[in-house]
């Protein structure tokens, strides 16, 4: 989900309790092709699983990225940061968030198999802060995550990252809200399953094994940009582009 996200950038939030002090942090964790569009999947669990069996069964679609950035100001400084993504596509594109990799110098993505490749920014929307990734080389067994499945209040959420750099690390929660606006973008999915730095781009899941959300951003009250239990998701439907949005 270390140097702060996005270098800890607070950006205005349209959370109702807080529209004059909570900032927007997004969550991509610091120093420590044209690609076919994703398109969802179709066999989500006819029952509910349990958080632990989400898990499971996306943990081999969870990707870990790392991205370096040259300093502008002397050549030799060069910083790292991480975040996640999720395999979309039987093609081996990975969705993730736009500011993960954005000005990065080079991406690498690690797999669940211990597997590395080098990758390259597919697509890119800044205003959805959604990205495609196209890695050069696809693991031995290649899982694409189950996308679609739409989110109602109060169901039950599982997000998936590495925040802080704790790999493959995952929190369970519920869908606080809908419709937020986050950096003048409406329609996000507000959730309360805890993510941090480093876990930005990672799935946002339901109780089917769907992917329903990339995660993008987290508010707080503070300069902290820490989690303090609101997170924010783009709707699946808008990251690969069935949304209101163009597509990627």
């Amino acid at each position: 989900m270390t140097k702060g996200p996005k270098s800890w950038l607070l950006v205005a939030a349209a959370v109702v309790w807080a529209v004059a002090i909570t900032a927007m942090v997004l969550l991509r964790g610091g120093d420590v092709p044209e690609a076919a569009a994703p398109s969802p999947s179709p066999s989500p669990s006819d029952t509910p699983l349990s958080a632990a069996e989400v898990y499971q069964t996306l943990l081999p679609s969870v990707v870990r990225i790392e991205t370096k950035r040259d300093g502008s100001d002397h050549a030799s400084m060069t910083t790292s940061a991480i975040g996640t993504g999720v395999i979309a596509n039987a093609d081996g594109t990975i969705l993730t968030a736009a500011h993960v990799v954005a000005g990065a110098s080079s991406i690498e993505v690690a797999y669940t198999d211990g597997s590395r490749t080098a990758a390259k920014v597919a697509a890119s929307d800044a205003e959805k802060d959604i990205a495609t990734l196209q890695p050069e080389k696809l693991p031995g067994t290649l899982v694409p995550a189950t996308l679609g499945g739409g989110a109602q209040v109060g169901d039950g959420v599982v997000a998936i990252g590495n925040p802080l750099g704790l790999t493959f690390s995952t929190s369970a929660g519920v869908v606080s809200g809908l419709d937020r606006e986050v950096a003048g973008t409406e329609g996000h999915i507000q959730f309360d399953a805890t993510v941090n730095p480093g876990s930005s781009g990672g799935p946002l899941v339901n109780d089917r094994g769907q992917v329903i959300g990339i995660v993008v951003s987290l508010a707080n009250p503070t300069d902290a940009g820490t989690f303090i239990g609101i997170g924010f998701a783009m709707p699946i439907g808008s990251a690969i582009g069935d949304g209101p949005a163009p597509p990627l």
